[in-house]
């Protein structure tokens, strides 16, 4: 389903996926994401790093929200950025929004972390 157009429409699905941290199947990470974790953060399970994203953005954190523009991802419309401290170090998470079905209902969208590394 595409994306609402409204960009605070499209920032509340993204908050409310972020609220679903504590259940699997709402932020999910690509495989190249989960190595690169795995890797360098080996003290973190992806539920820690779930629980961080979340905080972030509720504590104020930005979510940049970026148009799309390059050719192999222009079937996401937006992409989403965080800046989050995890573990002392800066890192970079590169997000997608997807909406399942219905963009009023809370539990419907899901981030997809598609790039991670440091700041």
């Amino acid at each position: 389903m595409a994306l609402p157009e409204d960009r605070e429409v499209r920032l509340r699905c993204y908050r409310n996926a972020l609220r679903n941290w504590l259940y699997d199947g709402y932020i999910v990470p690509k495989k190249r994401v989960e190595e690169w974790l795995r890797q360098e953060l080996p003290e973190f399970l992806w539920r820690d790093i779930r629980a961080e994203l979340f905080r972030y953005v509720e504590a104020g954190g930005e979510i940049d929200e970026q148009a799309e523009t390059r050719p192999e991802f222009v079937h996401y419309e937006f992409h989403f950025d965080l800046r989050v401290e995890i573990g002392g170090r800066r890192l970079y998470f590169e997000t997608v929004l997807e909406i399942r079905k219905d963009p009023d209902d809370p539990d419907d969208p899901m981030i997809v972390v598609v790039n991670v590394h440091d700041v």
